[in-house]
């Protein structure tokens, strides 16, 4: 398996590697492609809105929930996405990570990120659904966007990894606990991101 190329720099020494496995290529080219021009065109797509102080906004990308029945995604900010039942290429994708990795998931949540104005700011995936210890596999494709990590009590200890077309990123342990992530916007101009993000949600 590849390994993260921050890790080999001395600086990234105090990051936990046992939080994360990283596959750079784990969909072809072709493949990656491929599936990205069919969930852009086919993909139930939605903006959602979230409270940012006393406001409503929109948030700055657009999302779509596929998954077992009666499995809904709901966010830290109680917003329920509709869920829409599994297409033939999401359930082969994580049916083909399950068999490789050993980890199970019943729903994906795909971000679309239409240019380098889009993004989703720190946060951690903390909501009782996902578990105490949740695993979660992100498939990225489409335009490499940098995947920022910072300590959650120390946020100088901030790490980013490029996400480029066709990598599988799973985050597991206890990342969500210590650390936060997001996709920060860009003053470069950037093309069209897809990101697919495996969870198991559990009953309540």
């Amino acid at each position: 398996m590849s390994q993260l190329s921050l890790f080999d720099a001395e600086e990234f020494y105090e990051f936990p590697k046992d939080l994360l496995e990283y596959r750079e290529n784990f969909l072809s080219r072709e493949e990656a492609d491929g599936l990205k021009d069919h969930l852009l065109t086919t993909a139930k797509w939605e903006q959602r809105t979230q409270k940012m102080y006393d406001k409503t906004v929109l948030t700055p990308r657009l999302t779509a929930w596929y998954g077992d029945q009666n499995k809904s995604y709901e966010s830290a900010d109680n917003n329920t996405s509709s869920t829409n039942l599994w297409i033939p290429e999401l359930l082969s994708l994580k049916e083909r990570i399950e068999k490789e990795f050993g980890y199970r998931f019943n729903g994906v949540l795909l971000n679309l990120y239409r240019d380098n104005n889009d993004s989703v700011a720190w946060h951690r995936d903390k909501e009782n659904r996902y578990g105490k210890r949740p695993v979660i596999a992100s498939i990225s494709l489409g335009q490499t966007r940098n995947f920022d990590f910072r300590k959650r009590d120390h946020h100088q200890s901030k790490y980013g990894l490029p996400l480029p077309n066709g990598s599988l990123l799973i985050m597991k342990g206890d990342l969500q606990e210590n650390w936060e992530h997001r996709i920060a916007k860009s003053t470069v101009r950037m093309k069209k991101r897809i990101d697919l993000i495996f969870r198991l949600i559990s009953e309540l």
